[in-house]
């Protein structure tokens, strides 16, 4: 199979903000990528199994289940062990960092989201 005949990589978005949401579907569709949104934890672990993503991008602070809950319920599934997981956070820089570290992400993206290089970053986490 070429390149060319590979199936879009899928991206699962956990975030309980719409217009979040939404951006971030336009952005990453818009360069081709698979995405499946989720507006809660519950939610997102049912599609998670269901849609089985490549990446993750996940608010870590939703309304149903805390960031750190859900992704070790993530990182304990075998399914999941290596599959990337993004936080997207409005913390400072510094306790993001913190925070990603101990819950088990592959690395965070700052919001607001920068439109300008939010594809460009997601791509290069799919690559490691």
């Amino acid at each position: 199979m070429s390149q060319e005949e590979l199936p879009a990589p899928s991206i699962l978005v956990i975030d309980d903000n719409p217009d979040h949401l939404e951006l971030v579907r336009r952005t990453l569709t818009a360069r081709g990528y698979r995405v499946c949104l989720a507006a809660n934890g519950e939610t997102g672990l049912r599609l998670a199994i269901e849609q089985q993503p490549n990446l993750f991008v996940i608010d870590l602070g939703l309304p149903d289940i805390d960031g750190q809950t859900l992704i070790g319920r993530l990182r304990h599934m075998a399914l999941f062990a290596e599959t990337p997981i993004i936080a997207c956070t409005a913390w400072p820089e510094e306790t993001a960092r913190s925070m990603v570290e101990m819950y088990g992400c592959n690395g965070y993206i700052s919001k607001p989201i920068r439109i300008a290089d939010f594809a460009d970053r997601i791509a290069s986490y799919l690559r490691r």
